[in-house]
């Protein structure tokens, strides 16, 4: 059936035949790739659904969703209307978060997406310094992306802030970058370890060693150029694992050497009797960043939150 084109209209008379729920039915459609399932979701009935896009079609004289006996697909333009609305909605939320908010500005959640060794450095520090200020205010911390720069959970509006450690220039159009300080790796074993008591320690007396090694992509590139600046070949993988804290465990025996950010050594030296030796990688230090979405309006709490970030990357900054 042929959809009636929404012809001489202005864009701003199409969007006031435009009505969130009807928006919000299309995107539940689209995501459960059919109308029953969407139906079931959200409660309604299908017949429901499907008067519902038929009235989004109609006000945009577009097809919005293909259909095939496997269920239903978006269209080109129901994928460009949806990208828009994503954003549209999170700053419903945005808002109505505010509104509730005017008379308690301590209060709310802020949503944070960060990898282990951000979440083992400068992230505790600035919860501990929000929570001991503003304990009214939540914290809901997200694992990243495998990838680390991907930046898909802020991208996705499921955060409002996320860490990042970033090697160089790093510019999306997208996003909002800020450094708030280089962070070297540092060679790093346990204080039982044997070469503590070394006052000269070089990378190729560590090249038979056991090393741990991280999972992560850029970490494992980092120490392979590090040991190729001296003639090196990449050391021996006793144990490769993504977890910090399971690594940290194995350096607390004195058998393991690795490489870890110096911020991470500073916030967990004592804890876990990690001690650096006297080794200078050649390699660029990383910056840590905070990156958040552009010409997204932060909430009150997410203001503050990176107020606190910014105050506990002073402290750990390597000096």
């Amino acid at each position: 059936m042929p959809i009636p084109q929404a012809r001489g209209l202005t864009p701003e008379q199409v969007a006031r035949r435009l009505k969130l729920r009807d928006l919000s039915i299309l995107a539940a459609a689209v995501e459960c790739g059919s109308m029953a399932r969407a139906a079931a979701r959200l409660a309604m009935s299908q017949p429901a659904v499907s008067e519902s896009i038929a009235n989004l079609e109609a006000a945009l004289g577009v097809r919005l969703v293909d259909r095939s006996p496997r269920g239903i697909g978006a269209t080109a333009h129901a994928q460009a209307l949806l990208r828009r609305t994503r954003a549209v909605f999170d700053e419903l939320h945005q808002a109505v978060r505010e509104v509730r908010l005017v008379d308690e500005p301590s209060a709310g959640e802020v949503r944070v997406a960060a990898g282990d060794t951000t979440a083992a450095g400068l992230l505790p520090a600035a919860i501990d310094r929000l929570s001991r200020r503003h304990p009214g205010i939540g914290v809901r911390v997200v694992q990243a992306s495998p990838e680390g720069t991907d930046f898909r959970e802020l991208r996705a509006r499921s955060v409002d802030i996320a860490l990042a450690r970033l090697s160089g220039a790093f510019a999306q159009d997208d996003l909002d970058v800020e450094a708030l300080f280089d962070d070297p790796h540092w060679v790093v074993v346990g204080a039982r370890s044997p070469w503590t008591r070394r006052r000269r320690v070089a990378l190729a007396d560590l090249a038979g060693e056991p090393w741990l090694l991280a999972s992560n992509r850029v970490v494992r590139e980092l120490i392979a150029e590090a040991f190729a600046a001296c003639g090196l070949p990449m050391p021996r993988e006793a144990v490769t694992a993504s977890s910090i804290l399971l690594r940290n465990h194995l350096l607390a025996t004195g058998r393991f050497v690795t490489v870890l950010p110096a911020s991470v050594v500073r916030c967990n030296a004592t804890r876990w009797s990690l001690k650096r030796l006297p080794i200078e990688l050649a390699v660029k230090p990383r910056s840590v960043a905070m990156v958040t979405l552009r010409n997204r309006t932060s909430s009150p709490a997410a203001a503050l939150f990176a107020e606190h970030l910014r105050a506990a990357a002073r402290t750990i900054a390597p000096g």
